[in-house]
This record gives C-alpha cells, sequence and structure tokens, in this order.
C-alpha cells in the first residue's frame, strides 16, 4: 500500500513502478506527473494526493509452465474481497531489482555447501548491471557478508565466505533482509526497483528469537516476493524428517503469502536449474496497480486475487495486503 502525501519528502522509496508517477525530485518536493508516452504495454496513471495505490508484481503462465510475457492491461481483472477493481496502472517493463541472497550455512550444509555456494553464484552472475543484491548467511546468528552492490564479483567473493557449522535461525535471516531492503532508497525514477528475497535453506528453524508468526506478517505487510529452496536431508534417502515437515510448511508460507514461490529440488544438482527458474521469473513479471474502492481505514487484511481472460493462464501474486489506518 502507497500513499501519496501533499507534505514535501526529501526521499522515497517505492518498491514498485507504479511509484515513479509520484517520485521526489530534486529539490524535495512533490510533483504531480504529466502526460508522456509510454512503453508499449505501460499507461499513464493520474494521481491525486491522498489516494491510495496498491501494487501488485504479476507472474503469469501457461500449463507447462512458461512465462506468458505477451499480455495487455485489459486482460488483466483483479479483485479485493470479491469486489472487481479497476486497474490504473500496468507495465510489462523488466525494472530492476533489489534482491536478498540468503544461504543456510548451519552444520547440516556441510557436504551440500559447495553445491549451493556454486548454484548462487551462478544467479548472482544472471544479475543486470542495474540490479542490486546483498549475500546473508545464517547458523546461529545472520550475518550480512556483501551489502547492496551490483557487482558480481563481489557477491561472488562473498558466498565464497561461506562455511558451515552451528544451528539455523533462518526467521531472523528473513527479518534481517526484510529491514534492509527498506533501507534501499529511490533517488530517482530510474533507481525504482523490484524487491525479492532468495532463500535457500535444509532444515528447520532451531535458533531464531523471533517467532514465525512476527517475521511472517512483516513480510505479508512489506512489497517483497520471497522465493524460498528447501533442500531435503539427506540426499538420496527417500525419507523426509518432521523437522524439514515444518521447514516446508514455513518455507511455503513465505512464498505463497508474498507472490513467490517455493522450490524443493529431488537432488542437489538441481539447484542451478531452480536458481536459473527464479531468474526467469523474476525477468518475466508485470506490475498492476489500482486504487482500492474500500474507502474504510480500518487496517483490516485485504485478499486480492487476479484472474486473466485469456483461458488457460494461471497469475500469480501476493495474495492479499493490510488495508490503510486513520493516523492518530
Amino acid at each position: 500500500m502507497i500513499r501519496v502525501e501533499t507534505r514535501p519528502l526529501a526521499s522515497v522509496f517505492m518498491g514498485v513502478a507504479i511509484a515513479a508517477a509520484v517520485m521526489v525530485i530534486a529539490a524535495g518536493q512533490t510533483q504531480t506527473p504529466t502526460p508522456s508516452t509510454q512503453a508499449p504495454g505501460r499507461q499513464a496513471p493520474s494521481f491525486r494526493a491522498g489516494v491510495e495505490l496498491v501494487s501488485l508484481n504479476v507472474t503469469v503462465s501457461d500449463g507447462a509452465g512458461r512465462y506468458i510475457t505477451d499480455l495487455a492491461s485489459e486482460e488483466f481483472n483483479v479483485f479485493e474481497d470479491g469486489v472487481k477493481q479497476d486497474v490504473t496502472f500496468f507495465t510489462r517493463t523488466n525494472l530492476p531489482i533489489a534482491l536478498a541472497l540468503l544461504l543456510d550455512t548451519s552444520a547440516s550444509m556441510d557436504i551440500k555447501l559447495p553445491t549451493a555456494q556454486e548454484a548462487a553464484i551462478g544467479f548472482a552472475k544472471r544479475l543486470r548491471p542495474q540490479d542490486l543484491a546483498e549475500v546473508i548467511d545464517f547458523d546461529s546468528r545472520a550475518v550480512i557478508l556483501q551489502n547492496f552492490t551490483a557487482n558480481a564479483a563481489e557477491l561472488e567473493q562473498a558466498i565464497r565466505k561461506t562455511s558451515a557449522g552451528g544451528s539455523t535461525s533462518l526467521y531472523n535471516a528473513v527479518y534481517v533482509a526484510l529491514k534492509d531492503l527498506k533501507k534501499v532508497v529511490a533517488k530517482n525514477v530510474d533507481d525504482i526497483r523490484r524487491q525479492a528475497i532468495v532463500v535457500l535453506s535444509d532444515g528447520e528453524d532451531t535458533s531464531s528469537l523471533l517467532p514465525f508468526e512476527e517475521v511472517l506478517d512483516l513480510a505479508k505487510r512489506s512489497e517483497t516476493a520471497i522465493y524460498s529452496i528447501g533442500l531435503r536431508a539427506p540426499e538420496g534417502s527417500g525419507t523426509v524428517t518432521k523437522g524439514f515437515k515444518e521447514a516446508e510448511f514455513v518455507l511455503r508460507q513465505f512464498s505463497q503469502e508474498t507472490g513467490g514461490r517455493a522450490f524443493f529440488p529431488a537432488q542437489l544438482s538441481d539447484l542451478a536449474d531452480v536458481y536459473g527458474q527464479i531468474s526467469d521469473e523474476l525477468s518475466s513479471q508485470y506490475t498492476v496497480g489500482y486504487t482500492p474502492r474500500n474507502p474504510r481505514r480500518d487496517g483490516a487484511w485485504r485478499r486480492i486475487v487476479v484472474r486473466l481472460a485469456r483461458p488457460n493462464l494461471t497469475a500469480r501474486t501476493k495474495l492479499g495486503y493490510f488495508g490503510p489506518t486513520t493516523p492518530r
């Protein structure tokens, strides 16, 4: 949820393309957007002060799992709590990304870590010059090994620094990543970025100070899609432990609620392909925005469903958002 205010702001972070129409200019004053020529598939929205804008990153795929990237705005039907909304912003433009790359380095990852490192490095190398990424490893603690950078060599160096040992503090790591992504401030329209977390883990959380429910709530209030990769252990055993069943539930929840996707590769050697699928998805999304018809300011959860006019296609986005509240 983005609120357009009339008061001057020094800088505003808008994690989605819809904010381009309300970005802050150099003098620290707000500017009303004027009509301009838009890229194909992009329409110029008209905004007024005091209006809440809901923005969605939407992934569309067919029955074979192929990403569909040629849809027009009129083919998207957005429903909030069952009520159809008017789409006021739409773009197929491949926006830059701010991404947190999280690696489980607990003791159980010892044998798997070299393969996981190479797969994560391959993913980092697919990032574009305009993208930013940071590296966080987590065992008993969550540590930022590399702050946000567009330098693939720095990301690779940080990933290679990781070593296995200790317990698993998954929730702490996701919390740190969500808080860190909030610090990525757009200085101009070209700096506006979609946000994502890509987290790899092989087991249940055993040492976080924060509970799962609190971190999930924070994720649902963010503009961040979480992509989860769960490694079943021991590989090839054909068994799933009780601890991993809990971890699988947690990873699926993080991804489902935020519009990301959860992966559970059958073999460690599949990791590179999984990271490749995540990279492809991040570069194949639409951004859709609307002004909600619901005028209430009760802070309640509002469920979102996106349906497509074209048959045999599936749209995936976050499940909803918390409505606005009246300032005290």
